[in-house]
């Protein structure tokens, strides 16, 4: 009885109702005008018509009131409900339809869900690399405080105090570009450029390192002319990287290859070292954020290599890798040209 007064309640039903009712009459009375006998007939067609049209009726308002109870229980979390009937006619395409997007919302809530346990641990991460040169500077400034402190060790902890600033720097700026990588708010202005202009402008950074470490980096000439189209300067920023871990793991006196080629799916960079090597356990993870592998240096933080993949595959590319303990690794940057 409640459901019935709910659904005349409805404010196109009672205008149907209205319209129908006055309908009924005027054909009723016509009938009457004839005669007695098509006056009736037309009172039971009429009552017969009204019936199906709601009972009709009634039964899409009580789905139309379903629809309605389940999306509002989608909204309070429960996206496991399954409103598909998986037959014809709108409201089960509306049903499956509905059904679409509540799937949609729930990939949605649980992308949100790893996203924030994915930033939790990063902020984690970011954290504990900042505190470490935070607290040996802190201690640098505590021990500067002292009066009868030496000149010589002045300059000494002034000095330590300059190289953990330049690292949270760097640190600092890294994360902001890893930070956009992964927003996807980069955009990669692709243009043509030479694969030596490309490699001079990722080395020129680490010269002096290499200096010092007397490593010789030998460019194979005969891809000279060889050109790829990438951003330049995020591109460049990726190998700068790549070449970087290569020089951390070259000892004194070491040699690092650079070649590129061109075939019909892609065009590769390789970088090859003849440094310690990456262990079995660590090479499925020296791409992993903060992952600091046994090899790494002290001052390593685990985001370089990190980066580099992130730039190259925000160009359709990737990063492959090769390594065995004591013979070097070898690094192959590919930008394909369509996406496989």
């Amino acid at each position: 009885m409640v459901e019935t007064l709910s659904f005349f309640r409805n404010r196109e039903i009672r205008t149907c109702t209205i319209i129908l009712t006055i309908l009924a009459v005027i054909l009723i009375t016509a009938g009457f005008l004839i005669s007695r006998q098509a006056g009736i007939l037309i009172i039971i067609a009429v009552f017969l018509l009204c019936t199906c049209f709601y009972l009709f009726t009634f039964y899409r308002y009580k789905q139309i009131e379903s629809l309605s109870e389940y999306l509002r229980r989608i909204s309070s979390g429960e996206y496991s409900l399954d409103i598909r009937d998986n037959h014809e006619g709108e409201l089960s395409i509306l049903k499956s339809e509905i059904y679409k997007v509540t799937l949609m919302l729930s990939e949605y809530n649980e992308q949100l869900k790893q996203e924030k346990v994915i930033l939790a641990d990063h902020m984690a991460d970011i954290s504990h690399q900042i505190k470490t040169p935070l607290t040996s500077m802190m201690v640098m400034i505590d021990l500067l405080e002292d009066e009868n402190l030496s000149e010589q060790k002045r300059k000494e902890f002034i000095l330590h105090l300059q190289v953990q600033l330049e690292r949270i720097e760097w640190l600092v700026s890294s994360l902001l570009k890893v930070s956009k990588l992964d927003a996807g708010v980069v955009e990669m202005n692709k243009k043509d450029v030479s694969v030596k202009t490309l490699i001079d402008k990722a080395i020129n950074p680490l010269l002096i390192s290499m200096e010092l470490k007397d490593i010789q980096y030998i460019y194979n000439y005969s891809s000279e002319q060889l050109k790829l189209s990438c951003d330049v300067n995020w591109t460049a920023e990726a190998l700068t990287n790549i070449l970087k871990n290569c020089i951390e793991h070259t000892p004194e006196g070491g040699k690092i290859y650079i070649s590129a080629q061109d075939n019909p799916l892609y065009k590769e960079i390789k970088i090859v070292d003849n440094g310690v090597g990456i262990s079995k356990e660590d090479l499925p993870h020296i791409f992993t954020r903060f992952y600091k592998g046994k090899n790494s240096s002290l001052d390593s933080v685990g985001i370089g290599l990190a980066m580099s993949k992130s730039i190259i595959r925000n160009q359709g590319g990737d990063i492959i890798v090769k390594s065995e303990l004591g013979k070097g690794s070898e690094f192959t940057v590919r930008l394909y040209k369509s996406i496989i």
